[in-house]
């Protein structure tokens, strides 16, 4: 398939791109270069091979769910810039409007 620079301007539309001079040239060269690529791998006989659907064995592998406590309180709240006895202090951001 031959990549024009009218489908190279639509594909960079689509993902907000823009490409001008040798910058066009050279992604319409890349986008080339992967759809020969694709031609290749439709050359590869795949008869009896079955799909790879995950890459390994392993299903749902997950590790418990353990509180650990890291750090103390008073640590967490060292290098806060405001802070009251217990909590962290952040500005408040609710009902402000942006200009």
């Amino acid at each position: 398939m031959k990549i024009t620079g009218e489908k190279v301007d639509q594909l960079a539309k689509l993902a907000r791109l823009s490409f001008e001079g040798e910058e066009k040239e050279a992604i319409r060269n890349d986008l080339e270069n992967i759809l020969e690529m694709c031609e290749k791998l439709n050359e590869v006989d795949t008869n009896g091979v079955e799909p790879l659907i995950y890459m390994t064995d392993n299903v749902n592998v997950l590790r418990n769910d353990e509180v650990k406590q890291e750090i103390t309180h008073e640590e967490a709240l060292k290098n806060a810039p405001k802070k009251d006895s217990d909590f962290f202090r952040v500005p408040k951001v609710i009902g402000q409007q942006n200009d």
